[in-house]
């Protein structure tokens, strides 16, 4: 009898125990989790460097400096190539138009048939820009900064020194903070790169993303914030962007601003939408965003045909070296395209594909690595998806494999037309002969270059992007077909 009574207590004692440690670490669990902010420094407006925002934040800025990591997925990431060494010793990447001299061709006479490499992380953003041989032998403009560094202060600064009002201490969305924002952005733009580039120092970084005071996500980019204004105020709709269709249905007696009227699940995408578009960036005007008309692969188009440049001149990125035809250059509209598909549809935003919420402990954080959710084991897709991660690789990979030939039969095309149209200029063709072949050439090069310089090979929308495809191939035959029924007539 005594035994069982001591066994009986002793068991109640463990359990006793048990269930106070049980209560005690859900307490400590419960703390940690309201934990978020270890505030050992103050983040100001001015504070630009990562580092000093991860000493309070020190779970993102860890996965921040992952960025650095360098790993290819089928179709995108990058890998070191040991052939080719920066003028700081540090190994490139693979070079894209070596891989496909194609693209070499369709930008004969533009600055990307010089240098294209293999996009890198975040952290090399800035360091890669300086070392593109893009801009080492051409001259390029400061308008580059706008998406490849943390720049909003040296806008700031230059707005300031222009005689905006304020001071750098002002809020960035305050009127005055606002003042100094825009003044200094065209003139920051104008600027030679060699000149503006020494007036930044890092590459992204918290600051263009969050508010200091409140960590609260917000627009600071001058772009975005006149090319969402110019979206709202046109026809096209957006479904996906709810605060821009309300917008719409009042007085509009303000521009839209994203910065006041965007849910949070808006702005998880429309940070990352300051970089990830299509845009003019060179030194016949300041960097703009052609969403007058909408988001669509034409509407874009149509912006660009009907555009001058300040001087009365039609607009163009180059005119082609070997054809002499007028060409549009792509830049990387991924949020262009993302915007035509389903996860957009659905509420879907870049972050929770690119930056999913991983566990710490009791904490939930957004994971700061910003990559391809492949290279996470489509754990973010699973959120959604149910099926395996290798069945909703499996299907990644096959979207990608069709854009991929898809896009190859239109590269085909594309180049075929330009050595067609070269050849019929040596044969004596005039320029009154040639303008609808060099028309069609715009046409079809604009298209096939929009999904190439898009990031996701056609995942992002992948109907949209076949059309896209499809519509380039059709073009660019189309200018091969103009060019044969010349005939005779060419010849001289």
């Amino acid at each position: 009898m005594k035994l069982r009574y001591l066994l009986v207590t002793t068991v109640t004692a463990l359990v006793m125990f048990g269930l106070f440690a049980l209560r005690d670490n859900m307490s400590d669990r419960k703390a940690e989790a309201h934990t978020t902010v270890f505030k050992l420094t103050e983040v100001t407006e001015r504070t630009t460097d990562p580092a000093e925002w991860g000493r309070n934040f020190p779970r993102q800025y860890d996965s921040y400096r992952r960025t650095v990591d360098m790993e290819r997925t089928r179709y995108g990431g990058s890998e070191a190539d040991p052939t080719a060494m920066g003028a700081d010793n540090v190994y490139k990447t693979v070079s894209n138009i070596e891989r496909d001299t194609r693209l070499k061709t369709m930008w004969n006479g533009y600055a990307f048939a010089l240098d294209f490499r293999e996009d890198r992380g975040h952290a090399y953003m800035l360091h890669d820009q300086r070392e593109t041989e893009r801009v080492l032998q051409r001259p390029q403009v400061g308008a580059c900064l706008h998406c490849h560094a943390a720049v909003t202060v040296a806008y700031r600064e230059a707005g300031l020194a222009a005689g905006a009002p304020g001071t750098l201490d002002d809020p960035l969305l305050s009127e005055t903070g606002q003042a100094q924002l825009m003044q200094g952005f065209p003139i920051i733009s104008a600027m030679p790169y060699a000149e503006a580039t020494l007036k930044v120092e890092h590459p992204v970084t918290c600051l263009d993303c969050h508010d200091p005071k409140s960590n609260q996500l917000r627009i600071t980019r001058p772009g975005l914030v006149y090319g969402l204004a110019a979206l709202a105020a046109s026809d096209d709709p957006v479904p996906h962007l709810e605060s821009v269709e309300k917008w719409r249905a009042g007085d509009r007696s303000q521009p839209y601003d994203a910065n006041t009227l965007a849910s949070r699940q808006e702005l998880r995408s429309l940070v990352c939408a300051q970089c990830h578009v299509e845009y003019y960036c060179a030194s016949k005007e300041t960097l703009f965003f052609p969403w007058h008309k909408g988001l669509k692969v034409q509407q874009i188009e149509a912006v660009y045909d009907e555009h001058r440049f300040p001087d009365g001149t039609p607009f163009l990125d180059f005119t082609h070296k070997q054809s002499g035809a007028p060409a549009y250059k792509a830049q990387h509209p991924e949020f262009e395209l993302w915007s035509q598909g389903v996860h957009a549809r659905a509420g879907v935003s870049c972050a929770d594909c690119h930056m999913p919420y991983v566990r710490e402990g009791a904490m939930k954080v957004s994971d700061h690595q910003v990559r391809s959710p492949l290279l996470n084991d489509a754990k973010a897709c699973q959120v959604c998806h149910r099926d395996s991660a290798g069945e909703l690789v499996e299907r990644v990979h096959i979207i990608q494999d069709r854009t991929a030939a898809l896009m190859g039969r239109a590269l085909d095309a594309v180049v075929a037309l330009i050595n067609e149209t070269e050849a019929a200029m040596a044969a004596g063709a005039t320029d009154d002969q040639l303008a609808e072949a060099r028309g069609f050439q715009k046409k079809a090069q604009w298209r096939v270059d929009f999904i190439n310089a898009e990031n996701s090979m056609g995942f992002h929308a992948p109907q949209e992007a076949a059309r896209i495809l499809g519509e380039a191939i059709d073009y660019a035959q189309q200018g091969r077909l103009s060019l044969a029924n010349l005939g005779p007539v060419a010849a001289k």
